[in-house]
């Protein structure tokens, strides 16, 4: 802080900045969590707050880069009672079990802010005297109350300031001794989880060639179980790519169980591949709408002739089907059907339903399940070249381009063990997998669109649509020049070697 009467010369050494009036706070924060605290463990606070500004619920989530984002709702009469709202949000880390108190907080803050000449409010400080308590179930009724902890902690942040301003502030704080917090939130240092190192987890051992291929192939599967879990709050949330993320890991895990399901016992993963495709289609659904409105509208903006009220049509039309699909995928995820697939996925990933085959070596089992996958490849894109066009060709195309996303899954999984052979086969699979892709879009935008001509009430909307079809058939015949370059990198023998 400036200190009393203190002022110093603005970012520009123009304008002085001053301290405004000191304004006091009772706040009062309860932070919810299962018993075995699974949410802190996933990176989530949930609490209760009232007093101060943002009284109400709130649920933090982790950004990335050390950044949050937040849900809020009102704070409303139960004050023990986590709002369904909430509870939905973060089932798949609660796995259902009860949300209890486990923390309370008090707070006396004083906010002071840092303006320049005119009183615009550049910085403020929030200067905090915390007391706050753990609080854990007792075996009957009630909570019990753990020792009293008291800190005192200062957060400054920009309101129309600039980073200079924060820089400075940062190294007057730390002039006067204060330090920057051990704990990465006050919930952290209540329940003491950035404890001592031994809690930390181990670095995973090494795989090689030499490792079993059952340990080769579960490292890959826990990975993409981790994905979906770590998908589900986003997507509920509507982060951009969500969608897809969580699409992607449902694939790469029913490819693997797939591609090496010699290595797992046939009665366990059989039907739950089946449950990882109804998830994959549900999300599909709203990937595909997604997908279609961002295409028509990257046309419409490429087209520049002047669509401006059939542009706007055609992007509510579109922004209608994606909202519908993505509120459906909502309801999915708050269903039993995902719950018992959740809870498939954890029992996969701790106890591994794994046959006698998984214990053989990575170099003796993986490669030829590898190579099982391209021949799937191969035979399908034999049988469409044997066939005119028309849509027996065009099925065995889309068939053909699943098969060579499978089979680049499949060589991505076990890089980490065959490394640049296992890349290099698994780029020329995606290389296959998106130049039939294109196609395959092309054919799938043409039917939207002939769809979204005969529905819309607009002649203009109508007309653009047909624009945008003729598009489309010429980025057909570009495609298949791209799939014909791309199948024929596939097929050298220099990739293949690896997998003999």
């Amino acid at each position: 802080m400036l200190g009393e009467g203190e002022d110093r010369a603005g970012a520009d050494g123009a304008a002085p900045l001053t301290e405004a009036g000191a304004e006091r706070q009772k706040l009062s924060a309860t932070y919810f969590d299962t018993a075995d605290l699974r949410l802190a463990t996933a990176g989530l606070v949930l609490r209760r707050r009232t007093g101060g500004t943002d009284a109400g619920w709130q649920l933090k989530i982790p950004a990335g880069s050390g950044a949050r984002s937040e849900v809020r709702l009102p704070p409303g009469r139960a004050a023990r009672t986590v709002p369904a709202a909430l509870q939905r949000m973060v089932w798949v880390h609660s796995g259902g079990a009860p949300l209890q108190p486990v923390a309370q907080v008090l707070t006396e803050r004083t906010v002071r802010r840092v303006v320049d000449t005119s009183g615009q409010v550049l910085a403020e400080f929030a200067d905090d005297r915390v007391t706050a308590r753990r609080l854990q179930a007792l075996d009957g009724s009630g909570q019990a109350a753990g020792a009293e902890l008291s800190w005192r902690e200062i957060e400054v942040g920009l309101v129309d300031g600039d980073a200079d301003l924060l820089d400075d502030v940062d190294t007057r704080l730390h002039a006067r001794g204060l330090q920057a917090a051990g704990a990465s939130s006050e919930l952290a240092h209540v329940l003491r989880l950035d404890g001592p190192p031994q809690r930390r987890k181990r670095k995973p051992t090494k795989l090689t060639a030499t490792s079993r291929a059952g340990d080769v192939v579960l490292a890959h599967v826990r990975e993409q179980v981790a994905q979906v879990r770590a998908q589900d709050l986003p997507v509920r949330l509507d982060a951009p790519d969500a969608v897809h993320k969580m699409r992607v890991a449902t694939r790469r895990l029913r490819s693997a169980l797939t591609t090496f399901q010699p290595l797992f016992a046939k009665e366990v993963v059989k039907p739950l591949r089946g449950e990882l495709k109804w998830l994959a289609g549900e999300l599909g659904a709203a990937r595909d709408a997604e997908v279609m409105r961002d295409r028509v509208a990257k046309a419409v903006r490429a087209e520049n002739r002047g669509f401006g009220p059939a542009a706007a049509i055609a992007d509510q039309e579109l922004g209608e089907a994606y909202r519908s699909a993505h509120d459906r995928v909502l309801a999915e995820l708050d269903g039993e059907r995902y719950h018992q697939l959740v809870a498939s996925l954890d029992q996969l990933v701790s106890t591994p339903p794994v046959t006698g085959r998984a214990d053989a070596t990575a170099a003796a089992a993986l490669p030829r399940l590898v190579a099982r996958s391209f021949t799937g490849v191969r035979d399908l894109v034999n049988q469409a070249a044997a066939q005119p066009d028309g849509a027996e060709r065009e099925e065995l195309l889309h068939d053909a381009r699943k098969a060579a996303k499978a089979a680049r899954y499949a060589g991505e999984s076990v890089d980490r063990v065959f490394g640049k052979d296992a890349t290099a086969f698994a780029q020329a699979m995606e290389a296959v997998q998106e130049a039939l892709g294109e196609h395959q879009d092309s054919v799938l935008t043409r039917e939207r669109l002939r769809h979204l001509a005969e529905r819309t009430t607009s002649t203009e909307t109508a007309f653009l649509y047909g624009r945008l079809h003729a598009l489309e058939e010429a980025r057909a015949e570009q495609s298949q020049h791209h799939f014909d370059d791309a199948w024929k990198a596939a097929r050298r023998k220099s990739l293949h070697r690896w997998l003999r």
